[in-house]
């Protein structure tokens, strides 16, 4: 049986989860909203109103935070890069759709430590979690939507519909972990370590699709490499799965190699993106986007290696 979280604990884990997720979910609705043609101005403005609420989310989690997030999530890039901001004004320009910057700059300088005071903040931080979940799944339905109206050749957009199922398992994730934290649960190593890196793995894999397909078809060295990074995350999928949670400690050197060289990978990209050097249909946002979440689960891999070798000892 998982053990519980100290309130300390609660506090600071639940923060670090909003300040990616609600970011990740807020540029989701950006993402929608671009994709849509002018017929269905009706779901671009909702993928806005999304947009608003998580933006607003943002500002409400930043105070709460600011003080209480450890070091190790500060400093992983998985809350901002140093591309964030110039991604976030030149995808605004390209794509008219108004991006509050002031969250990237108030990010910036954020402070990390254990400060707070975790009785005062534990009730607001309970509070906010049930927002949280109650935003992320009625995002979560609207991509539901979108999906099924693509799928059934009712609705086009320019997003894939695997992109629009990818960002909706994101939701998805975001609210079942928000959910472990209300019952104040303790990730178990074995099964949650194996779940995070099952699920991660297919998102890098994915991620790798998407740029293939979005690289104009003259890129082909990108192209390439993308298809090169898409094989790598297939084929620690099916090692993954028949060695199950015994081959966790082989899985996670391998996840790893690999997320560590998508996330180069992506990083080149963007750089690359920023300074109109590759032909592509990718917002500069969504390339920023794509390092943080390779950042966020290179945290999560280091820190499982981390425990499974205090574990053997």
């Amino acid at each position: 049986m998982n053990a519980f979280l100290q309130p300390a604990d609660f506090v600071r884990e639940s923060l670090e989860l909003h300040l990616f997720f609600g970011r990740i979910l807020k540029e989701h609705s950006i993402f929608l909203e671009s994709g849509f043609v002018s017929k269905d101005s009706n779901l671009a403005k909702q993928a806005d109103m999304f947009k608003n609420q998580f933006t607003q989310f943002m500002k409400e989690v930043l105070p709460l935070a600011n003080g209480v997030l450890s070091e190790e999530v500060v400093k992983s890039g998985e809350l901002i890069t140093d591309k964030t901001m110039r991604s976030e004004q030149i995808s605004q320009e390209f794509s008219g759709i108004l991006i509050d910057t002031s969250i990237t700059n108030e990010e910036s300088n954020i402070a990390y430590g254990y400060k707070a005071n975790a009785a005062i903040l534990e009730s607001q931080v309970f509070a906010l979690n049930q927002k949280g979940i109650t935003l992320a799944s009625s995002l979560a339905e609207f991509k539901k939507t979108v999906y099924d109206g693509m799928v059934q050749c009712k609705l086009f957009t320019w997003s894939f519909p695997l992109l629009v199922d990818h960002i909706r398992r994101e939701a998805l994730f975001y609210i079942k972990s928000l959910q472990r934290l209300q019952r104040r649960q303790v990730l178990d190593l074995a099964t949650d370590a194996m779940e995070q890196e099952m699920f991660w793995n297919r998102q890098m894999k994915e991620h790798a699709w998407f740029i293939e397909h979005l690289l104009d078809p003259t890129e082909f060295s990108l192209i390439k490499t993308s298809q090169g990074f898409a094989q790598q995350f297939a084929k620690i999928e099916q090692i993954a799965l028949p060695q199950g949670k015994q081959g966790l400690r082989s899985l996670t050197s391998e996840s790893i190699k690999a997320t560590k060289g998508i996330r180069d990978f992506k990083v080149t990209g963007t750089d690359l993106i920023l300074a109109c050097k590759i032909k592509s249909l990718i917002l500069p946002l969504l390339a920023d986007h794509t390092i943080r979440e390779a950042n966020h689960y290179l945290r999560i891999l280091k820190r499982s290696q981390h425990e499974l070798q205090l574990k053997s000892q």
